[in-house]
């Protein structure tokens, strides 16, 4: 009888661990947001300030770093500058050559008087080899896991954080969508080497910035941070609008950043182009799409081709295509290697770049940041880049998604139950 008891108990409590980490926010958004005001008309930039929350703020400059050999010198350098403090926030640290060099850079600043704090999460941090942590820690640097596993906090396993932000003397910040780890280095030259874009941030909203880190740390040591080696007085530094745009479930839920996308999709009238290492919108956010080319906006998808690291992800991903396509959505793949941009341009004028990834996982259970750029001149950058990654892309169409295998439709089956949660 007890041991009926017992497995009763732990079938139940893995069921209320199971149920709690599939749980949606409450402040969910459960229906479509209409069409009211195009991305260029003052209204809706007032709704993407008062509405969501932070201020979106004049005079910053933004730096469009490309793959690892300019995102990583380009940080190392920062890291080296420092004088008084560095805050740094990832999802991904592994160990490898690009790995020690950040640590060691971060330990070298901490032995010469500069205040580092690092936060790590606690999943995508565990490939980091335990010496490396030692290191850190043995030079004075500050290191923090981000929700680690433990028997009390199986409730909140699920949500982890995405972020990548890095701040250094309160004056620059850096975010986007690399991973420490190998292969993020190079130049996207073949399958080992990783696709992605990093943007190196100066102005107001770098404050913005580093409060985001601030948030995460409050969260795991209590500590509160607050002079101006962490939040200087800052002046313009060029002449873009930006805000950062903060979420986590701890805080009410991902929703937020949901609404942002919905919201801004609602608002394109002309063209949006989107980059997506993994994509697999709900159907708010799939009809939203729609909805845009229903107003007669071009629209293009770049996702990754066949080197992707999670093949669930691109499974789930191609059920929605058939819509978008008969839509006339332009889906492309990028072939290359692996593509892990995150970069939403929305008719050439607002550009959303960041960790989010366009799915509910990031909507619903990570911490996430977006910095939203309002800006015609960064917009036709990012087109810039867009345009040349098309050129290493294959357009995917109507017939061949209508002729995908079998075992590519049951799959789609099969793993619709589990999307948030890719």
């Amino acid at each position: 009888m007890w041991t009926a008891i017992v497995i009763t108990a732990l079938v139940t409590a893995m069921v209320i661990v199971i149920a709690v980490n599939f749980h949606k926010p409450e402040k969910a958004v459960r229906f479509p947001v209409e069409h009211c005001h195009a991305v260029r008309d003052p209204p809706f930039r007032l709704e993407m300030d008062a509405m969501l929350g932070p201020d979106i703020l004049e005079g910053n400059r933004v730096l469009p770093l490309q793959n690892g050999e300019e995102i990583f010198p380009a940080m190392l350098a920062a890291i080296a500058s420092a004088t008084r403090t560095i805050t740094f926030e990832t999802y991904i640290y592994w160990s490898g050559d690009i790995g020690k060099k950040f640590a060691d850079a971060l330990k070298e600043r901490s032995l010469a008087g500069v205040t580092v704090h690092v936060m790590l999460d606690w999943a995508g941090s565990e490939k980091m080899d335990k010496r490396l942590l030692e290191e850190l820690r043995d030079g004075g640097v500050e290191v923090e896991r981000y929700h680690p596993l433990r028997w009390y906090t199986m409730a909140r396993m699920n949500n982890r954080t995405h972020r990548k932000m890095l701040v250094v003397d309160g004056r620059i910040g850096f975010t986007g969508g690399v991973g420490i780890a190998d292969q993020w280095t190079g130049h996207a030259q073949d399958p080992g080497h990783w696709r992605d874009v990093h943007f190196r941030v100066e102005g107001p909203v770098v404050a913005q910035m580093q409060a985001c880190f601030m948030d995460n740390w409050i969260k795991t040591t209590g500590t509160v941070q607050h002079s101006d080696g962490y939040y200087p007085v800052l002046g313009p530094a060029g002449d873009h609008a930006m805000h950062l745009f903060v979420s986590s479930p701890a805080a009410g839920g991902n929703s937020s950043m949901h609404m942002m996308y919905l919201l801004a999709i609602a608002a394109v009238v002309e063209s949006f182009d989107l980059q997506a290492s993994y994509f697999i919108p709900d159907s708010i956010t799939l009809n939203a799409i729609l909805g845009a080319r229903d107003r007669g906006a071009r629209i293009r998808i770049l996702v990754p081709g066949r080197y992707i690291d999670s093949k669930l992800v691109r499974m789930a991903s191609r059920r929605t295509w058939g819509k978008l396509l008969a839509a006339g959505v332009e889906i492309y793949e990028y072939q290359p290697t692996m593509m892990h941009n995150k970069v939403l341009i929305m008719d050439r004028h607002m550009v959303s770049v960041g960790s989010t990834n366009f799915d509910m996982r990031s909507f619903n259970l990570n911490d996430e940041a977006s910095l939203n750029v309002y800006s015609d001149d960064f917009a036709r950058t990012m087109t810039d880049m867009m345009e040349a990654d098309l050129r290493h892309a294959r357009r995917y169409t109507l017939d061949m998604w209508k002729q995908r295998p079998a075992w590519q439709k049951l799959g789609e089956v099969l793993t619709r139950p589990f999307e948030s949660q890719l």
